[in-house]
């Protein structure tokens, strides 16, 4: 009972100071923490003399012009960003059980995803819940999904579906992948198109990360070869313009609607497909507003 009570005590004086280590831990300097804080410096200063008190031991160690946290306050510092993040979700989950009509989503997504999936998904939700405001975030798969665990995202519209420890996820659609060419190149006239055709050719590829990317390199090897790459980009609007130009071709999902210019799309065989699938955090509480989207989403599968 006497270690309970001392580390009780020491958890009621460390707790109203939990911004302050996160902040101290994210920026490692005194100055830029008060002013993320919005509180003066020597208020900084006092506090972290008190919390070293408190502990027993310093929080903090000069590192050039900066300073560096101890392991003990680096400890601390972790279970304040935890412990901000739950106390920032128990505080939404209140309020939207009051209001559920006026609640928030941080909904991330494939940069691919943007041109008509994502609208047609918000214009749905909004015109039964028009009081719920969306936070949208366009990304890399991999950022998705690392921003999602890091619980930055409530939910990520993703391709394929993510196999990551602590996610939940279902699919949407099959979307198939073609092959994309300049319109004045050879194989711009052909039916379809083998992958292992493919291996004398230059490559516009999306960077690593990208999902497509991805796909795009385990059907190369799978077909005997790698990709010679001409250019990588983000975006796939900027892959076609670069395919559309003459320096390379691209494995794409199909542009529609209508057809990209300068851009022939040529199916692939045997023809590959990939999942886009919603995917969320599988152990932590939704709110009323992230629920009602989700419901939204996996309705229409």
């Amino acid at each position: 009972m006497i270690h309970a009570v001392t580390y009780d005590s020491l958890s009621a004086q460390v707790a109203p100071h939990l911004p302050l280590l996160a902040a101290l831990r994210k920026t490692r300097n005194v100055t830029r923490a008060a002013e993320l804080l919005g509180i003066p410096q020597p208020t900084v200063s006092r506090r972290l003399a008190a919390l070293a008190n408190a502990l027993g031991a310093p929080l903090t160690v000069p590192d050039g012009r900066g300073i560096r946290l101890t392991r003990a306050a680096d400890l601390l510092a972790e279970a304040a960003e935890r412990g901000l993040a739950a106390l920032d979700t128990g505080v939404r989950l209140a309020r939207e059980e009051v209001s559920p009509e006026s609640g928030h989503v941080v909904l991330g997504f494939l940069h691919l995803l943007g041109r008509s999936l994502v609208p047609s998904l918000l214009r749905g939700h909004r015109a039964r819940y028009p009081g719920v405001r969306f936070t949208l975030v366009q990304g890399s798969r991999q950022e998705m999904i690392d921003r999602l665990v890091a619980g930055e995202l409530d939910l990520a519209l993703l391709a394929p579906l993510p196999s990551v420890p602590g996610l939940a996820s279902a699919g949407l659609v099959d979307e198939e992948i073609l092959l994309s060419v300049p319109a004045g190149h050879p194989l711009a006239g052909r039916r379809s198109v083998r992958v292992s055709e493919l291996a004398d050719e230059e490559f516009v590829l999306l960077e690593q990360g990208y999902g497509v990317r991805t796909l795009t390199d385990e059907l190369c090897t799978a077909a005997g070869f790698t990709p010679r790459i001409a250019f990588e980009g983000q975006e796939s609007d900027t892959v076609r313009g670069l395919v559309a130009a003459g320096l390379g071709v691209a494995l794409l999902p199909r542009f529609g609607p209508g057809s990209p210019a300068g851009v022939a799309e040529v199916p692939l065989s045997p023809r590959p497909y990939r999942t886009i699938g919603l995917a969320w955090r599988a152990e932590e509480p939704m709110t009323p507003a992230v629920n009602g989207f989700r419901d939204h989403v996996l309705a229409g599968v």
